[in-house]
This record gives structure tokens, C-alpha cells and sequence, in this order.
């Protein structure tokens, strides 16, 4: 659950504090006035894409802190990555600096370190955020079938369907090869047994070799000039000869200068430090020359050595006309060909028999994983029917639709959605013909079903309820607030309707503050206000009626006896 919010300097919010309750919270407010900001940087904390431009005007760096209570599968996850855990929860922080026309991001669990596939796999334990603009996900068949087996609590055996497929996949390309090698096994044997040991007796182990070799013997043939050069450069570096001032002592110099200005002008302090630090690396690459020019040494008999070895090296990559890179690869390569080449101790008929009995053991998983779908398929089809009944879809018919296919990791079964909103009309795929605030609903509708078996501690609605009225508002609401009742829910909405079922109900508003001296310094940003029962019924009146009068405040209090009377039943 997402206990609290802090955001500073993110788009138009300069500084925010926002605490969350369990159960249903609600965010309303006018079109534009930063609703979808709060949610973006939800997501942006945890591994949304950033960009510049959610750093505030005129500030170089934003920063975003979420704490969430920490459930067993998210205490689970912190201990497997080495991650703390921490008194108030989970922390997760992430900063963007701008700079250069780039931004830099660093994202923080408990004060750690973390990268984003690290963001993305806690991301799925904690929040998932579901907007109209997003059901474009319900018509990935993918995404159908995985939604199918989580409802229906089929990932482990999907787990060994992978495991089998991967198997058999191992033993069908085995005996691929092993039969393309007895093709070719007369005709190559002798060559690749050649060449394997021509190859082997050169030692060939590093790519690089040829090209350490060659800067080896540039400096073992050049060691008395580079031992002279190494020698002048120390001395012009850090300690002449009494002939000539070297660079450290001239820096020096400018140091005790500028160390003099310093006490009359602050504004030498900067150009002080650099000189300070050019002064440092100069001292530090003046003893590391003179460590070099003392231990380089003239070795006529490893020069010779290196010589011959070059010449080695270069016969045999001419021979084969390869680099060396390419020569190691090709004697790997003639290795593993030689296994093949000499059955790798298995024939044709082991092999056949290993790849019959791993495709039987797929066969047999997945026609079990495919019970377990039938299954799930029936139960989600009648729960789904009932939630969407309520939503203004009482003539609705849908069925998950499993066809047989060969068999894959994910099993063996083409799953999709097939929906028919109108009797007598046939079920066709869902994203051909539902609407934009069907698919909403569908939404809305598989979230209900999914809350028993959906890990995921807050689930996040922007503007769900976009295009409804009366009766299908209300279902909304009660969807939503039963929802809430096993997952904290966050929601943005226009509906007075769902707005009187919440828990806790935050304004969020757009204000204009002047900031500067003159005259039209001013900034937008963006204000969050937990409301308190007389504001709440403000809000709900200039909900319902767009203006606070008595019949919208009267209209206000019914809707929060009547959402008080339905919470009860819950």
C-alpha cells in the first residue's frame, strides 16, 4: 500500500506532501489541474521514462519519494536483492538533474542503489496504474493469456510447460546436428582433425595476443628512448635540473599568488582550486612518469621471443586467412564440430529416442496446463458476466476461447477474448468491436475478478468512469470501493457519484503565486488539499452542479448518506 507522496520541483509541483489512507482515494478536481501529474510521478518513481521536461522550470533537479507498507511477497523480493528493510517500509526515491540537454535519473530503495529491471520487477508487486487510454493491453492476446493463467493459478504448471519445451527444444537440435554431422562426417573428419591440431599446438587462447605482442615490442625495441623521454618528461613535470623552472613549480607559484588574492577577493577562491587541483594531478603524473622510466628495462631475449611469436601468429592467420579473433572462433568452432563429427558418444537412435520421449513429456504438460485453462476459462467467463451486469452490460456474452496449437514455452493453447454486447450477435474478438468505454468497463470488470489472486497492493484508476452516468456511475463507484476493500485504490474522477465513496478525498487545483519582486513574477503550480467533511461536501456539490449553492450541498449530503449506507454492506 502507498502510505505517502513527496515530490519536489516535478513538472508544476514545486513541493508536495500528500498521505494516503487504505481502502478508496479519490483525487478530483478541474480539467488540467494536475490530477495526472500526481499519477505520472507515481510512475516515474518507479521506472517510469523520464525526460527533461518533468523537471520544473528554471530548477535543475526533481525529486520523488513513495513509502509503501511492505507485504510478504515485497519483504520476499527486498531480501533476494539485498536490499534493508526499514521501520517506516519501502522508500523508493528517484532524482532527475538536468543538465547539457540531458537528464541524469538515480532511483533509491531504503537508500540503495538500484537499476530500473530492478524498478520494473518491484513495480508489479506494488502498483498498477489502468486509464482509459490503456485498455489497448486487453487486446494483446498475450497479455489475454497471461491474465488467464493468473486468474486461474496456472503459472507453475506454465512453469514446467517452459521447462519441457525447453527440453524437447534441446533434443530436437541435438539430433539436428547429430544428423547433419554423419552427412558431412567422411568428408570432414580428416580436415577438421588436421586443423584442430595444427590450431592446438599454437596455443591459441587470446584475440588480443597479436596486437599485446605488437605494443610489447614497440616498447621492448624503443626501452632506451622511452627510458630518456620518460626522464625529460618527469623533469619538465615536477623536478628540473636547476636549468629551467618545471610546471609544478610554476604552479606553485600561481598558487601562492592566487592564495594572496584570495584574502582581499572571494572570487579567486574558484580559480584557486583549479589551479590547486591542476597542481595535484601534475605532482601525481610526475611520479607515476618517473615509476614508469624506472622499471622499464632492455630484454634482448624477450624481444626475440616476441618477434617470433608475432611471426607465428601471422604465418597462421595467413594460412587460414583469418585474424586471430576469427582463428579462435574457427577453432572452437572445428571442436565442437568434432564432437559432432564423432556422435558425442550418442547415435542417431538415442538421440531419436531422448527427442520422441522430451516431445511426449511436452505433449503430456501441456495438455494438463490446457485442463487448468478450460477450467479457469469457465469460471472467469461466469464472474466476468456478473461483474459487467451491473455496468450496463446486462446482455453481454463472453467467452475465453482456447484453440489448439503446437506446442510452445507458454503451452498449447491460441487463447482469446471473444465478446458480444448485443443478443444475437456473434462473439468476436474483444478489441474489434467493444467500444472505448466498454473495453473501461472490462477493465474495471477483470480487476474485480483478478482481486483474490492479483498480488499487487495499490491499484491506480485515472479516469475509469470517463463517459458514464447514473446507474452505470454508481456500479462504478461500488466496483470501485469493493475493490478497495482488498487493495488500496486510487482514482481520478469527475463523478460525484464515485467521489462520495471514498475513504479519503483530495482536491487538487492549479494556483498562481507570485514568487519575485517585480512586477509578473509569477509561477503556475500545482496544490493538493485533503479534504475535510464541510470541503468534501463543497467538492461534491461543484461536482453535481458546478457551483456551490444549497440544492447542490443538499444533493452533496445525500450522496454521502447514500454511499455511507452501501459501504455498510460491504
Amino acid at each position: 500500500m502507498l502510505t505517502s507522496l513527496k515530490i519536489d520541483n516535478f513538472t508544476l509541483i514545486d513541493q508536495l506532501e500528500l498521505s494516503l489512507q487504505p481502502g478508496l482515494n479519490v483525487l478530483t478536481g478541474e480539467t488540467g489541474a494536475g490530477k495526472s501529474i500526481i499519477l505520472d510521478a507515481i510512475d516515474t518513481v518507479l521506472g517510469g521514462k523520464a525526460t527533461g521536461r518533468l523537471v520544473r522550470t528554471g530548477e535543475t533537479k526533481a525529486l520523488i519519494e513513495a513509502t509503501f507498507q511492505t507485504p510478504p511477497n515485497v519483504t520476499e523480493w527486498l531480501n533476494t536483492n539485498d536490499i534493508p528493510l526499514a521501520d517506516g517500509g519501502l522508500r523508493c526515491s528517484r532524482e532527475l538533474t538536468t543538465g547539457r540537454g540531458s537528464v541524469r535519473s538515480r532511483s533509491r530503495l531504503n537508500d540503495v542503489i538500484v537499476k530500473k529491471n530492478q524498478l520494473e520487477e518491484l513495480r508489479c508487486l506494488l502498483v498498477e496504474i489502468t486509464a482509459q487510454g490503456q485498455t489497448v493491453q486487453l487486446g494483446s492476446l498475450d497479455v489475454q493469456r497471461d491474465w488467464l493463467d493468473g486468474f486461474g493459478g496456472s503459472q507453475q504448471q506454465r512453469q514446467i510447460v517452459g521447462q519441457a519445451y525447453d527440453a524437447a527444444a534441446a533434443a530436437q537440435q541435438a539430433l539436428e546436428r547429430r544428423r547433419r554431422a554423419e552427412q558431412q562426417r567422411q568428408q570432414q573428419l580428416d580436415l577438421f582433425d588436421y586443423h584442430a591440431q595444427d590450431l592446438s599446438s599454437a596455443n591459441l587462447q587470446d584475440p588480443d595476443e597479436l596486437d599485446r605482442l605488437k605494443q610489447e615490442h614497440q616498447r621492448l625495441s624503443h626501452s632506451v628512448e622511452l627510458q630518456k623521454q620518460s626522464y625529460d618528461a618527469y623533469q619538465i613535470l615536477y623536478e628540473s635540473d636547476g636549468s629551467f623552472d618545471s610546471c609544478s613549480d610554476l604552479l606553485g607559484r600561481v598558487e601562492q599568488l592566487l592564495s594572496s588574492m584570495q584574502r582581499f577577493d572571494e572570487q579567486v577562491t574558484p580559480m584557486l582550486d583549479l589551479v590547486s587541483d591542476a597542481l595535484a594531478q601534475v605532482e601525481e603524473a610526475g611520479r607515476q612518469i618517473n615509476t614508469y622510466g624506472e622499471n622499464l628495462e632492455t630484454d634482448p631475449a624477450r624481444l626475440a621471443e616476441v618477434e617470433a611469436r608475432m611471426s607465428y601468429l601471422k604465418q597462421l592467420c595467413r594460412k587460414y586467412g583469418r585474424d586471430l579473433p576469427e582463428l579462435i572462433e574457427y577453432y572452437q568452432e572445428i571442436q565442437v564440430a568434432l564432437d559432432a563429427l564423432n556422435g558425442d558418444g550418442q547415435s542417431i537412435e538415442a538421440l531419436e529416442a531422448a527427442y520422441e520421449q522430451a516431445q511426449a513429456t511436452l505433449d503430456d504438460e501441456c495438455a494438463k496446463l490446457t485442463k487448468l485453462r478450460k477450467k479457469a476459462a469457465k469460471r472467469l467467463e461466469s464472474q466476468l458476466v456478473e461483474e459487467l451486469k451491473p455496468l450496463a452490460m446486462e446482455r453481454v456474452k463472453f467467452k475465453a476461447d482456447l484453440r489448439p496449437m503446437p506446442p510452445q514455452a507458454h503451452g498449447g493453447d491460441m487463447i482469446e477474448f471473444l465478446f458480444s454486447p448485443n443478443p444475437g450477435e456473434p462473439l468476436q474478438p474483444l478489441t474489434e468491436i467493444a467500444s472505448g468505454g466498454e473495453m473501461s468497463r472490462f477493465l474495471l470488470a477483470f480487476k474485480a475478478c483478478f482481486t483474490k489472486v492479483d498480488p499487487i497492493g495499490t491499484l491506480i484508476f485515472d479516469e475509469i468512469d470517463v463517459g458514464v452516468s447514473g446507474r452505470v456511475a454508481q456500479t462504478i463507484a461500488e466496483k470501485l470501493y469493493q475493490l478497495s476493500q482488498h487493495r488500496q485504490v486510487l482514482c481520478v474522477t469527475h463523478q460525484p457519484l464515485v467521489a462520495a465513496m471514498a475513504d479519503a478525498h483530495f482536491h487538487v487545483d492549479k494556483q498562481v503565486v507570485f514568487n519575485g519582486k517585480k512586477k509578473g513574477d509569477e509561477r503556475t503550480v500545482v496544490r493538493v488539499t485533503d479534504l475535510d467533511a464541510a470541503a468534501r461536501r463543497e467538492e461534491l456539490a461543484q461536482l453535481a452542479g458546478g457551483r456551490s449553492h444549497q440544492e447542490g450541498i443538499a444533493f452533496a449530503e445525500s450522496l454521502l448518506a447514500q454511499a455511507a449506507t452501501i459501504r455498510q454492506d460491504y
